[in-house]
């Protein structure tokens, strides 16, 4: 008799651990995961590598859905340092607010965050797409290599400092901009991509309200008379 996997599976974080979900994860006898109690646990759902469905119902500490590779991950509270670092594809999202890193380094896949993020959002991002709903703090972007950035609220200082060809879309203000990072035009092809982002996060803002940044070029290679921005 053939063997039949089950729909969803709920696992209480209260009397089970975080090692023994996530070795569960790796190799799910589920579709779906409900997981209940995290009260802040530390890298809940890491290394996710198969199209499963997990859902956090409460707040998640550090480095939740870290490594994610094809799972879609929702975490219903806020999230610690680093959720979705090193995503390579796949959806996470947090419905409350992200600490400092969301997104970090990852390469593909999308982070969407419906509050606020801090410090650091999607520093060194590799090919990820993150969509947050709210605020960012300072440094995010930092060193961006590809991937996009939609803030729907403002973002803190030295923005996109040291950015490479990752896209930054911000519809509310921003306090500064970080070296070789600089406003560009928002032509059709932009709005469009704006749009899809949007959407695909469930937000309904007018991409015309954003403004777009990406760098300027100028720091690409090491020049002396530039020595001054590094």
């Amino acid at each position: 008799m053939a063997t039949v996997t089950p729909v969803s599976s709920k696992v209480d974080l209260s009397t089970s651990s975080v090692r023994a979900l996530n070795a569960e994860l790796h190799e799910p006898a589920a579709e779906a995961y409900e997981v209940l109690h995290p009260q802040g646990a530390h890298a809940i759902a890491a290394g996710v590598h198969h199209p499963v469905t997990v859902d956090i119902r409460g707040h998640a500490g550090y480095y939740c859905a870290g490594m994610n590779d094809g799972g879609t991950i929702t975490v219903h509270g806020s999230a610690g340092t680093g959720v979705a670092e090193n995503m390579m594809s796949g959806t996470v999202r947090v419905h409350g607010d992200a600490s400092q890193s969301a997104g970090a380094t990852g390469h593909g896949g999308l982070l969407v965050v419906s509050g606020s993020a801090s410090m650091r959002c999607g520093i060194s991002m590799k090919g990820i797409d993150i969509v947050v709903g709210g605020d960012i703090g300072p440094m995010s972007a930092f060193m961006a290599q590809a991937g996009r950035l939609v803030v729907c609220g403002d973002a803190g200082d030295a923005l996109g400092d040291s950015i490479y060809e990752a896209r930054i879309y911000v519809r509310g203000k921003v306090n500064s901009l970080g070296a070789d990072c600089v406003e560009k035009p928002m032509r059709a092809e932009h709005l469009s991509e704006l749009a899809g982002l949007l959407g695909a996060a469930g937000l309904d803002h007018d991409p015309a309200d954003f403004r777009r940044y990406g760098s300027a070029r100028k720091l690409y290679h090491f020049a002396a008379h530039n020595s001054d921005s590094y």
